[in-house]
């Protein structure tokens, strides 16, 4: 086709199964690794100790990457971040995929831990190519690919294990990611929604330092010891650092991270209940597969194989995919303050299944049921909250915090549900198992986490914000034609300036109509 023929654009439907593709594989490697854990020492010839940072490495890595790639997304554009996040997804697979030693694997993995930024730039995106009338549902599918992913990955890794060598979960990845790739490229529409501004390469290398040191210090508590030196002093410097950072952010003109938005009741409050659901939301991640795979001559082990473990939990994945379209409509119907109080108060319910039924695999698949169900509605509601109370402008990066957020839930309740289910124990032949209390107690204190959720959601304002009204209220209702670029994806300046003001205005009770979505069109 010559130079300058207009064909029809992706239609959003396409562009938005391809974010939730691609936020489902960079969820995926989280767990990916999981059924093989054990065995990484054997596989990579290292110890114990060094081989579980193949796991730990990835955390670290996402979690620094939702921040950064979200900023980087409101500089350089949205769509070029995705590619590049799926891009270092193909390359830290393929590494891993090649490696049998410790350091080439955790490079590997560490790449595919940045390919985390693909979440909350998709989830930013989502609102400039989608028209209202599907926009709170692509965006509770999107959201809902955080746990998706990690929910199918491990049924999934424990079949390619037991059926090909374990390199085969890498050259899988590696396959699925390179078409992530390629569809982000031609099937993701690049919107002209850059802005002038420059990185803060100072805020991102605090961020990570003082985040590495506190998310290590957590999920290696439980093995180096609570009140050991390194445990202490990396939280406690991983927090000194991030004071520091913050402090430093606040006098940066172009700060990585704006504090005084941060700061503002909607942002903040949505921020703290998404640690309390995160929390949540891996409690049962950590401790239902414990008590379906632990043998039944405990008297209430279940005694089921990895794999079956993992097929028990998979149901919870397709729950959070079923409730995406059930949380739009909580959200047009309730608000989205309403929808996660309502999400953090099911996922408490399935706790509380939990605490009182747990003697059948069938109970444990119902508490992943309903506790998923409720990590869905909660996980949708978040990003609207977000952007209606955030500046178009700083949409990538504040969605990323609030993923961040939930990782460093997570990252807590891993730690938490770890040392419970060590502190109660009963004997197994010659090796200690957690007994049947300390699951009852871990249920417990996931119920709790999940209300302390609801209550905070129930204090969010239910005003936007003053920056957001103000940019709604003066904006330029023109449309623009398409231009050439050596994109492969574009819409004029006019018409992207429309499409960042309509994001915040698509809830509104005036919406636009779908005819009056960005006109984004393809030339080859």
């Amino acid at each position: 086709m010559s130079p300058g023929v207009k064909i029809p654009r992706v239609p959003p439907v396409v562009s938005v199964a391809v974010l939730c593709l691609g936020g489902m594989t960079a969820a995926l490697t989280q767990t990916l690794v999981i059924p093989i854990q054990s065995e990484l020492p054997g596989l990579l010839g290292t110890s114990a100790s060094s081989a579980a940072w193949v796991v730990t490495v990835t955390l670290l890595a996402a979690a620094v990457a939702m921040v950064v790639a979200g900023r980087l997304a409101d500089l350089f554009g949205k769509q070029r971040v995705l590619v590049a996040s799926a891009a270092a997804l193909v390359v830290g697979s393929l590494v891993c995929a090649v490696s049998s030693s410790l350091l080439p694997m955790l490079a590997g993995r560490a790449l595919q831990g940045l390919a985390m930024g693909f979440i909350p730039v998709g989830i930013s995106l989502i609102r400039e190519i989608t028209p209202p009338k599907m926009a709170s549902t692509s965006l509770a599918a999107m959201s809902a690919t955080l746990g998706v992913g990690g929910a199918i990955g491990l049924p999934l890794s424990a079949w390619i294990v037991n059926t090909f060598d374990w390199h085969a979960l890498f050259w899988v990845s590696s396959g699925v990611a390179g078409l992530v790739l390629l569809l982000s490229v031609f099937a993701v529409p690049h919107v002209r929604d850059s802005r002038n501004g420059s990185m803060d390469v100072g805020g991102a290398l605090g961020l990570a330092a003082g985040l590495v040191a506190f998310l290590v210090g957590i999920s290696k508590g439980n093995d180096w010891g609570w009140r050991s030196p390194s445990t202490l002093g990396a939280i406690i410097g991983g927090v000194v650092v991030l004071v520091a950072w913050a402090g430093y952010e606040l006098r940066r003109a172009e700060p990585l991270v704006d504090m005084r938005a941060t700061a503002k009741r909607p942002v903040l409050m949505t921020n703290i209940a998404a640690v309390a659901v995160g929390f949540g939301m891996m409690a049962q991640s950590v401790v239902v597969p414990q008590l379906l795979q632990l043998p039944e001559a405990t008297g209430f082990g279940l005694g089921q194989s990895v794999l079956a473990a993992g097929l028990w939990m998979a149901p919870g994945g397709v729950m959070m995919l079923l409730f995406a379209p059930v949380s739009s409509k909580l959200i047009a119907t309730l608000g989205a303050r309403l929808t996660l109080a309502l999400g953090a108060s099911v996922l408490s319910s399935g706790y509380l299944i939990g605490a009182l039924w747990m003697n059948a695999a069938w109970q444990l698949l119902l508490v992943s049921a309903v506790t998923s169900a409720g990590v869905g509605i909660g996980y949708a509601a978040m990003p609207t909250l977000i952007m209606d109370a955030t500046p178009p402008s700083e949409a990538g990066a504040a969605v990323g915090l609030n993923a961040l957020s939930r990782s460093v839930g997570a990252t807590i309740a891993a730690a938490v549900m770890g040392t419970l289910l060590a502190s109660n124990t009963v004997s197994l032949g010659s090796a200690q198992v957690p007994d049947q209390d300390a699951f009852r107690l871990c249920f417990i204190v996931g119920a709790v986490a999940a209300l302390l959720g609801a209550a905070l959601a129930v204090l969010i304002s239910g005003r936007r914000s003053a920056a957001t009204d103000t940019a709604v209220a003066g904006s330029p209702m023109v449309t623009g034609s398409p231009m050439v670029t050596g994109s492969p994806v574009v819409a004029d300046d006019a018409a992207a300036t429309v499409t960042h003001l309509d994001a915040q205005a698509a809830f509104a009770p005036t919406a636009r109509t779908a005819e009056q979505a960005p006109d984004i069109t393809t030339r080859v």
